[in-house]
């Protein structure tokens, strides 16, 4: 009998975990049970939407979810739709990928004031996620700052200065576009408590930032190390990744500010300390830092930033989810190796936190495939047949991958002659695409899509 596994979560992680299985030989059964109608998680909801060729990894993730031995339970959430417990019930082997969607709070005074957002919840806006889609962030600023120098917090600065026609071949939702163009942003604050030698940037998106339009990328620090000290506890590959960077920062110094109207700051040794203002956001204040050893220690001097909004890309965390033991000072769900408890394993961001790229997610698939490849020789349970039964019997109104393309199909339908989409952003739009094709064969009603 072959062995049935449920994989909650259809992100990357999700996807590399039923990708080793079926690559490992074991004779078994694989389904999705996903929270949206959507599949692959942060690559839509989370990469930025003028990276289209990072989003191209669905390619293989298709190949997956294609395989005969595979299902998709789309718009289903464990928790509301059926429990963790029926769904280990059911399956030999649950895998949970559930990703670390979550923003850390902005634990600093007026960290709760509006005006401030965390960053998931802004990426999640502008990328059209259906839990975001109603945050309204009100953009009517000339300088926004945000907190964290990694790529999310690099992305979100670079999606805030481009124009609308650097935008135009992306999948940005048109909410966001007028929110986004049609405000005043001149100036957008970068700031991390440590130096450019520290900073998570990936070399790549650095440098992308020289050719903006009406934007010019610009470092407050005077001058940039120009190399990085011998006994740099690095390897040699990490080596070459910071010394590129700190050419790039070097390399900022001499473009040409003129004719250009936006600036992009990159602000180092500067810990946020306060948010400034009455009921919502008029500025920051932050402290001077220095480096004692790789601790960001404050230096008691204070500077002010006015600002009226501020993104914290200060990390995430896993929604704790029943029967699920978990980790509240990390964010994560308690495990060893991926191994949470008997016939259940963990992947992804809810293992270990948000850390690496989409590419970091394959190490802890391959573990949890080998952990199941031999917990599971040969399976006991019903899997697929008793999912059904209970999903029926709930009342759960599921989609099938093949559904999830006749939605797809109907974004690309609707997109303009340069995006490569047009996303359904609510759930219930997407839920209304399916039946009106179910009924009528019709076309999607354009009042369906994310101008609304």
């Amino acid at each position: 009998m072959p062995v049935s596994i449920a994989v909650i979560g259809a992100g990357p992680s999700g996807f590399y975990s039923a990708e080793a299985l079926i690559k490992s030989g074991l004779d078994c059964r694989i389904d999705f049970i996903e929270g949206l109608p959507t599949p692959f998680g942060l690559i839509r909801g989370g990469v930025a939407p003028d990276h289209q060729s990072t989003k191209r990894v669905v390619r293989a993730y298709e190949r997956t979810a294609l395989n005969e031995h595979v299902g998709y339970y789309g718009n289903v959430q464990v928790g509301r739709d059926i429990s963790l417990e029926v769904v280990r019930r059911l399956y030999d082997a649950v895998v949970v990928a559930i990703g670390a969607p979550l923003d850390r709070a902005l634990e600093i005074p007026g960290g709760d004031k509006r005006g401030v957002y965390g960053s998931a919840a802004f990426v999640g806006w502008y990328n059209g996620h259906p839990d975001h889609r109603d945050l309204h962030p009100d953009l009517n600023c000339e300088s926004i700052s945000v907190i964290g120098h990694g790529n999310v917090g690099l992305d979100i600065a670079r999606v805030l200065v481009k124009t609308a026609g650097e935008m135009e071949d992306s999948d940005l939702p048109d909410y966001a576009a007028r929110a986004i163009h049609g405000g005043p942003i001149r100036d957008v604050h970068l700031f991390g408590r440590r130096g450019p030698l520290e900073a998570k940037f990936t070399n790549v998106e650095l440098r992308e930032l020289m050719h903006l339009r009406d934007c010019v990328p610009v470092t407050g620090l005077t001058p940039i190390p120009t190399s990085i000290p011998a006994d740099a506890d690095l390897s040699p590959r990490d080596r070459r990744l910071k010394e590129k960077n700190l050419a790039t920062f070097r390399d900022f110094a001499g473009l040409a500010p003129s004719g250009k109207a936006k600036r992009m700051h990159f602000d180092f040794y500067s810990r946020p300390v306060e948010v400034l203002g009455g009921d919502r956001v008029e500025g920051l204040r932050l402290e001077r830092t220095h480096l004692e050893g790789e601790t960001a220690v404050g230096c008691g001097e204070f500077f002010d930033i006015p600002c009226g909004v501020v993104v914290a890309a200060i990390g995430t965390r896993v929604k704790p989810l029943p029967g699920l033991p978990f980790d509240a000072r990390r964010g994560v769900i308690v495990n060893r190796k991926g191994r949470v408890g008997k016939g259940l394993y963990v992947v992804g961001w809810a293992k270990r936190g948000p850390s690496g790229v989409i590419g970091s997610n394959k190490p802890d698939a391959d573990l949890v495939a080998s952990h199941i490849c031999e917990d599971f020789p040969q399976g006991r349970k019903a899997g697929r047949a008793g999912l059904e039964d209970a999903l029926d019997e709930a009342g759960a109104d599921w989609v099938t991958y093949e559904d999830w393309q006749a939605i797809e199909a109907a974004e690309i339908d609707a997109a303009g002659p340069c995006a490569p989409r047009k996303k359904l952003i609510r759930i219930r739009d997407m839920l209304a695409v399916l039946e009106a094709s179910s009924k009528t064969q019709e076309e999607p009603s354009e009042s369906h899509f994310n101008h609304t």
